[in-house]
């Protein structure tokens, strides 16, 4: 009896075959069309991916941010791949792609700090405002640049702190960037007392000005009176030099007016105040009135 039995399972599977068999060998063919598609997504997802991070670090894009992105690439093309070999084999794309959906956005809500810093970090490396070595002010911070990561860019600071700041203040804020030209121009207020004379302390501005063969006088060397203040007549003195001499250039031009004006006898004033006194008499000093 049980060989019986398992003959007529035999023959009614047989026979099902026979009478599923147009279904069954669509379903072998959208598989196999399915794996096809998965294995040709996930070869050009490769390719594309490894073109995108050859262009991004030939256009001296910082390593970090090039693996990422071509790395996000290759991942979105693998899950489009993958959604649409789900659709070959008649798996209802839609929900997928709804839930998908759904948790990308859970997912950008949790991190939308980190993922505006991210952003503000590819901005940085792609437009390159600034770079590593670059002395820069970002939003009131100011330090040398030491690396430009993804999510934040560190400063040195002249008296050797090291600051992190996140790259979404860096975008929202000013940026400075104090040593991407090769030259840079000084502004010097100096003041003299009322009582000198403009056209001598002029020309003694100029004298100390060309004496510095660090100025760059083919760029123009601009002194004037400059204004009229409480105390003293400011004058300006604009100059350019190189980037890199500019602090020195700065100091000793300084320097030198303050002994150029002492030694002619041009006094630098401080502020002063004239304080005049009224003796006012007491009553018993006023005279009797008559009545």
């Amino acid at each position: 009896m049980e060989d019986l039995h398992v003959v007529d399972g035999i023959n009614s599977a047989g026979g099902w075959l026979i009478r599923n068999q147009a279904l069954i060998l669509s379903y072998a063919v959208n598989i196999v069309a399915a794996i096809i598609t998965i294995i040709i997504g996930m070869f050009i997802a490769r390719i594309v991916s490894n073109a995108i991070n050859r262009v991004l670090l030939a256009r001296h894009i910082d390593a970090t941010v090039a693996d990422f992105l071509s790395a996000m690439v290759r991942y979105g093309i693998i899950a489009f791949t993958v959604i649409a070999a789900l659709g070959r084999v008649g798996v209802q794309t839609a929900s997928v792609i709804a839930v998908l959906g759904a948790a990308g956005l859970a997912v950008g809500l949790a991190l939308q700090g980190s993922l505006s810093n991210l952003a503000a970090g590819v901005l940085l490396v792609t437009f390159r405002p600034f770079k590593t070595g670059e002395f820069v002010d970002l939003g009131g911070v100011m330090g040398t640049v030491q690396n430009v990561q993804i999510f934040s860019t560190t400063l040195k600071s002249a008296d050797g702190k090291i600051v992190v700041v996140p790259n979404g203040k860096i975008i929202a804020g000013n940026i400075v960037n104090y040593s991407r030209e090769p030259i840079r121009r000084n502004e010097f207020i100096i003041g003299v007392a009322y009582d000198a004379d403009v056209d001598q302390v002029i020309s003694l501005l100029r004298e100390v000005v060309d004496a510095d063969e660090r100025v760059l006088q083919d760029l123009g060397v601009q002194i004037g009176l400059n204004e009229l203040a409480a105390s003293s007549l400011n004058f300006v003195v604009r100059c350019w030099s190189k980037s890199s001499d500019l602090q020195n250039v700065y100091w000793d031009l300084m320097k030198n007016f303050k002994r150029t004006l002492d030694a002619n006898g041009i006094g630098i004033p401080y502020p002063q105040m004239d304080v005049h006194l009224h003796q006012v008499k007491s009553e018993q000093q006023q005279p009797a009135r008559s009545e």
